[in-house]
């Protein structure tokens, strides 16, 4: 909403994935006209209006139909990454704009940790229980790689207190945040499981969560070009010396 709201223009029709009950908090100044709402679960998606379930990897949108694109939370499970946002830039009309919240680099970190000890200790070994998140450089890049125009990338941290460490597995399986790795992992020990949460609650019980936010633009006519390599007009060494107190 931060974002919509400080965007000086109007958006006919968005396509909202992940977001359900959440579009509520729409606003005037966010000037979004019709919402079509997806999901890959049934049960996030509102109860009335425009709806469908799909999953980004195979967005069923007609190319150039869409004035705005917004993903809740979605993109980090994804296998094609840069396919995914390829896909939504397609469905972009010219100028249209592309916004996603996901998780990122940092995300469980705490969590992670004591699961890799806890198991390392009780087996000797540590299997990989939690997916990889990528970096803030890692999506400019993909937003790039993907065609988008004025491709933005910032972080949020976020930490989150739990009186009970086993707060924190309910809240990922609410989420649907379990198992999101390929192919079952090798079965974890109760007694690793219970060591790792031991842990996770003598460090506080505080789980990092970090949100990137990722904005684009697919490219239309009068958007701003950046200048050719070496076509600069100005000196950064002369902008700076400019500016130095005495």
């Amino acid at each position: 909403m931060d974002r919509l709201e400080t965007v000086t223009r109007s958006f006919d029709v968005a396509l909202f994935n992940g977001v359900g009950d959440l579009a509520d908090m729409l606003t005037p100044e966010a000037g979004v006209g019709r919402v079509i709402h997806m999901d890959a679960a049934p049960s996030r998606l509102p109860k009335s209006g425009v709806r469908f379930v799909a999953e980004e990897e195979a967005l069923p949108i007609a190319p150039e139909s869409i004035d705005l694109v917004v993903s809740l939370l979605t993109l980090h499970a994804v296998n094609d990454f840069v396919g995914a946002l390829l896909q939504a830039r397609r469905a972009l009309k010219p100028d249209g704009l592309f916004i996603a919240a996901l998780f990122g680099e940092g995300t469980l970190s705490t969590l992670r940790a004591a699961l890799l000890a806890a198991e390392a200790r009780e087996t000797g070994a540590a299997a990989s229980r939690i997916a990889p998140f990528a970096a803030v450089q890692d999506f400019g890049q993909a937003l790039f790689r993907a065609g988008f125009a004025m491709p933005v990338a910032d972080t949020d941290e976020l930490t989150v207190a739990y009186e009970q460490p086993t707060g924190l597995v309910n809240d990922l399986r609410g989420m649907g945040e379990t198992g999101a790795l390929a192919g079952p992992p090798a079965p974890l020990r109760r007694s690793a499981a219970l060591a790792a949460l031991s842990e996770l609650q003598e460090r506080g019980g505080l789980e990092r969560f970090t949100i990137a936010y990722l904005t684009g633009w697919a490219p239309g006519d009068g958007q701003p070009k950046p200048l050719k390599p070496g076509s600069a007009t100005a000196s950064m060494a002369a902008a700076v010396q400019s500016f130095k107190t005495p």
